[in-house]
């Protein structure tokens, strides 16, 4: 089976072709954005008149959620005209077409862990962005699989992990915000849950939610990294009211993940268990 991945040098992507290796069944294509523009509907059209897959999983994507207030044009570049193109492009081929949304669709007022059909009301252009991507996908091509996700973090690129690494080396204290729930995911546990997806002998179409199971806020998220990372740090944890950003944030964006658990029999770790487990890592 042939399997392209855009986006390739993202922390999604980065961690399919570091698990990739071990699988001999399949066969990947890895494209960045040098390799293939998804943002032009022609290089994307003569790629595929060139080349044939089995599956396409998305994982480019418009992240920084603060610049795109001001940056909606390429917002809308990457999140949802480029996701429109390889709709097109996978419906064509009659093949399926995985995306990578997030959990930033819902505004977080509700607080109970949300299912792929609870209503959808994003408070930032990231998330309008990519519920715009979403729905073409799903309209454009019916093989289509989204699945939403949360607070991603690997050892690859910059994210909360990474970046609480370095203020524990370079600070002596931090504020961190507590009133913002959801649940880290590891991307290597994403990227393993992708393969068992496209490796399945019954596929099932629409929308899936995955994250790491249990629950945290971002200051418990960085009260782990520091236990686990053996730092001495100290942090102090605030509200959103204390730390305007440009993007407004969902308070409470817990996904349910019962879903894609029994339509693909995915066990999800816990998130404390992978952030353990990726900080282990980096000791050796």
């Amino acid at each position: 089976m042939k399997v392209l991945i855009t986006g390739s040098s993202g922390q999604l992507g980065q961690c399919i072709k570091e698990i990739s290796l071990n699988e001999t069944d399949l066969e990947f294509v890895f494209v960045s954005r040098n390799e293939l523009d998804i943002t032009k509907q022609s290089d994307v059209k003569i790629f595929f008149d060139k080349n044939k897959f089995d599956f396409v999983i998305n994982c480019a994507a418009y992240t920084a959620v603060d610049k795109a207030e001001s940056d909606i044009e390429n917002a809308r570049l990457v999140n949802v005209l480029a996701t429109k193109y390889l709709a097109q492009a996978t419906a064509k081929q009659n093949i399926p077409f995985i995306h990578i949304s997030t959990d930033y669709v819902f505004d977080g007022t509700i607080s109970k862990p949300r299912t792929e059909i609870d209503e959808v009301n994003p408070i930032n252009v990231y998330g309008e962005t990519k519920l715009e991507g979403e729905e073409l996908a799903l309209e454009i091509n019916p093989q289509t699989i989204i699945i939403r996700t949360s607070w991603v973090y690997s050892k690859y690129g910059n994210n909360f992990v990474k970046t609480m690494l370095r203020l524990f080396q370079e600070k002596d204290e931090i504020n961190v915000i507590n009133d913002q729930i959801g649940s880290p995911t590891l991307a290597i546990d994403l990227a393993e849950a992708l393969i068992k997806i496209i490796t399945s002998k019954k596929l099932s179409f629409g929308i899936f939610n995955y994250s790491n199971e249990g629950s945290c806020s971002w200051f418990e998220f960085a009260s782990k990294i520091k236990e686990y990372s053996d730092s001495k740090i100290r942090i102090h944890p605030i509200s959103t009211n204390a730390y305007p950003t440009p993007a407004k944030r969902p308070n409470f964006s817990l996904l349910d993940k019962t879903k894609i658990k029994s339509a693909y029999e995915i066990e999800i770790p816990k998130w404390d268990d992978s952030l353990r487990i990726m900080l282990n890592s980096f000791k050796m």
